[in-house]
């Protein structure tokens, strides 16, 4: 790791922290807080994989409470209606995940890397991104979001090589390498993974989604 690059980047979150940049994320670090519906979140995180979190912001506002009761073949066609890229594939993986809907409400008290572990191996269409996307929705700050926003960001300050600016190529092995390095710029720059998450995210696309 680059100790120049870190201390950039450790400035520039300095930087948002002065900002009324801090008081939107807190804002949002308390909204996530208070999520009233862990199985509309689990959903809208299995539809943003390989989409965009504006996009599944969108059809998660729009189908609402459909995600537990149409049938596969309605969600399916919901999706399309919406303009949702995978909507056959996405409509199986939120229907096989209404089996786990009291597990949800366990697991969400568990501490978040085992919580990971458990919605990885168990729910399809959940992988590391997703099920850490997933929890700090939920409230956990313990786990860190890694797509190619944060990617591109980290190569850019020379936190991680080039050879993992790839997100063809993150398996379990690379995320964790990655997520140690977060929870060190998180530890650095006073901040819990799920807060950092939000700066590094601002950083790179100016917006605080979710």
């Amino acid at each position: 790791m680059g100790k120049e690059g870190l201390t950039e980047l450790l400035v520039a979150i300095e930087r948002l922290k002065g900002s009324k940049v801090k008081e939107e994320i807190d804002g949002r670090i308390a909204e996530l807080k208070q999520c009233p519906d862990i199985f509309s979140e689990l959903c809208f995180c299995i539809l943003t994989a390989n989409y965009t979190a504006e996009g599944g912001i969108r059809v998660q506002q729009e189908i609402g409470a459909g995600f537990l009761e149409l049938s596969e073949s309605a969600l399916a066609s919901r999706l399309k209606q919406l303009g949702y890229r995978f909507p056959n594939i996405r409509a199986k993986y939120i229907v096989e995940a209404r089996k786990h809907l009291a597990a949800l409400g366990k697991i969400a008290k568990w501490d978040g890397k085992k919580a990971r572990e458990w919605l990885v191996e168990n729910v399809t269409g959940i992988g590391y991104k997703e099920a850490s996307h997933f929890l700090r929705n939920i409230g956990h700050e313990d786990v860190a979001i890694i797509d190619f926003h944060i990617i591109n960001l980290l190569a850019r300050y020379g936190l991680i090589g080039k050879t993992m600016n790839k997100t063809n190529s993150l398996n379990k092995k690379r995320y964790l390498e990655i997520e140690k390095t977060l929870a060190l710029v998180a530890k650095r720059a006073n901040l819990t993974l799920g807060e950092l998450d939000l700066y590094l995210w601002y950083m790179e696309t100016g917006k605080i989604l979710k």
